[in-house]
């Protein structure tokens, strides 16, 4: 990772555009019905520290480069973060290709060197993200303190919030029905985390893209893994960061067993043969087990 993708509250913030002509107005149309305070200055006020005070970011545009010197100069006195349109040697970041979908924002980034690229990649990825997507955001920020406050443990919250973003109350979101979306899902949290545990064997040995698509969301969803040591490493990367990592050592049956029985998702990554015994003793104390083999080659 080349560059490393972070993203800026906007709400109360400030953010300055030095410069004019096209490079300048394209930035500020990047903030065109944000919540952000957008000022742009021009001239001799773009060499003064002061314009750019209690700014969280600043873009320079401009084609003279006695401007943009001077101006990001000011800018970086002032302790703000600057971008200079087309000159990716003189910025603290990049911006990236965007897709606004109001509190769902995705970006798409190559460092500066390739934006056209970027812009491609941002048209592939826009139509996989659907409009109302920033409204069922909207609607788990209303009662992410609610829900945290219902369901404390952390695996219950996961599973309850995954089921959420695909039930009634998202579809109503997504329709723009926002108050029948706040009664459903407050009506599905009343209701809790009805997500049974399971242990799911998935073929670890790679090449990580002959894993079925099934397999890949078990992965994207497990609470906790366990791994052979010689797992490909590329397999490892489509599970959480934050997933609990349990070793082979650790993972008896009876702590798999434990885990599905608090309604967690466990998935075993393998390179060998399964284990009979572990199956059984698995199946045994009712542990719905499954085992999701890699797609075959061609």
């Amino acid at each position: 990772m080349d560059s490393f993708p972070a993203y800026f509250p906007l709400a109360g913030r400030k953010v300055v555009i030095a410069g004019s002509g096209d490079g300048a107005d394209n930035k500020a149309r990047l903030f065109e019905g944000s919540p952000a305070t957008l000022v742009r200055i021009d001239g001799h006020a773009a060499f003064l520290p002061g314009s750019y005070a209690g700014a969280v970011l600043a873009f320079i545009a401009s084609e003279d480069e006695v401007f943009v010197q001077a101006a990001a100069a000011a800018a970086r006195a002032a302790r703000v973060l600057v971008n200079v349109v087309d000159k990716p040697a003189l910025c603290d970041f990049n911006t990236p290709a965007v897709i606004d979908r109001g509190e769902v924002v995705a970006a798409v980034g190559t460092g500066g060197s390739a934006p056209v690229l970027a812009t491609m990649l941002r048209n592939s990825i826009e139509a996989q993200v659907p409009e109302g997507a920033g409204r069922v955001a909207a609607l788990l920020r209303k009662f992410q303190d609610e829900v945290r406050k219902t369901l404390p443990a952390m695996h219950e919250r996961r599973a309850f919030l995954r089921d959420a973003t695909s039930g009634e109350a998202a579809q109503a979101a997504m329709s723009g029905d926002m108050e029948a979306a706040g009664r459903l899902f407050r009506e599905a949290l009343a209701k809790g985390s009805a997500r049974k545990g399971r242990v799911r064997f998935i073929a670890g040995k790679g090449p990580s893209d002959l894993l079925t698509l099934r397999a890949v969301r078990a992965l994207a969803a497990a609470d906790a893994l366990v791994f052979d040591a010689d797992v490909d490493p590329q397999t490892l990367t489509m599970a959480r960061r934050d997933v609990e990592r349990i070793t082979p050592e650790e993972a008896s049956a009876e702590r798999l067993i434990q885990l599905a029985s608090e309604g967690r998702h466990v998935v075993r990554l393998i390179t060998g043969p399964i284990e009979p015994s572990l199956v059984q003793a698995l199946t045994s104390a009712g542990v719905a087990v499954e085992v999701l083999l890699s797609a075959p080659s061609t």
